[in-house]
């Protein structure tokens, strides 16, 4: 995620202050990492050096001075550049999940592979639940909904290679002292 690029989007709609800013990220994009203030402000410092935003005024609200910011005619260009590329897709998958569970296929015995297996898939299955919850509570922003809807759909996906791990077991082990390191395991 480009911070800069969303900043710029959610200043798009109107003028405002870092404060503002943070909270509105942190309110729109409920599963992903809250942003720090520090993050917010130097890259409203950032954003300034490139005339993509603009000091509007500034106020006092509840306490210290807050900076007001707005979105420059170039940082709309900009936001517009951003949201007319293309994400391309990772040419590499390193996800986690996957090592993780090749791994255990490969050093441990059926039975464990098994269990971890279905320990996992009971864990994806529930986080699912719970992004369920979420995108049909009638009070559910858009944003949540379209959080908890991307969401399910990698796990949904997760949960299919899992399906496909599990069948693969018993004729991916026999092979497994194959596929291991052959120098006494030194690469570790």
């Amino acid at each position: 995620m480009a911070t800069g690029h969303v900043l710029l989007g959610l200043l798009s709609d109107r003028d405002q202050h870092g404060y503002d800013l943070k909270h509105q990220h942190d309110r729109i994009f409920p599963e992903a990492r809250p942003l720090a203030f520090g993050q917010v402000y130097a890259t409203l410092e950032r954003l300034s050096k490139k005339g993509h935003v603009r000091t509007v005024s500034s106020e006092v609200v509840d306490g210290p001075e807050r900076t007001v910011y707005g979105i420059t005619p170039a940082g709309r260009v900009e936001l517009q550049e951003w949201l007319d590329a293309v994400e391309e897709p990772a040419p590499f998958v390193a996800n986690p999940l996957a090592v993780k569970a090749t791994v255990a296929l490969l050093a441990r015995d059926a039975d464990d592979a098994r269990r971890y297996l279905q320990a996992q898939r009971a864990a994806h299955l529930d986080r699912m639940r719970h992004y369920t919850r979420q995108k049909t509570d009638p009070a559910a922003e858009l944003a949540t909904v379209l959080a908890a809807d991307y969401a399910l759909a990698h796990l949904a996906a997760d949960l299919e290679w899992l399906e496909l791990a599990a069948q693969r077991v018993e004729a991916l082990l026999p092979f497994a002292h194959e596929l291991a390191p052959t120098n006494g395991g030194s690469d570790v």
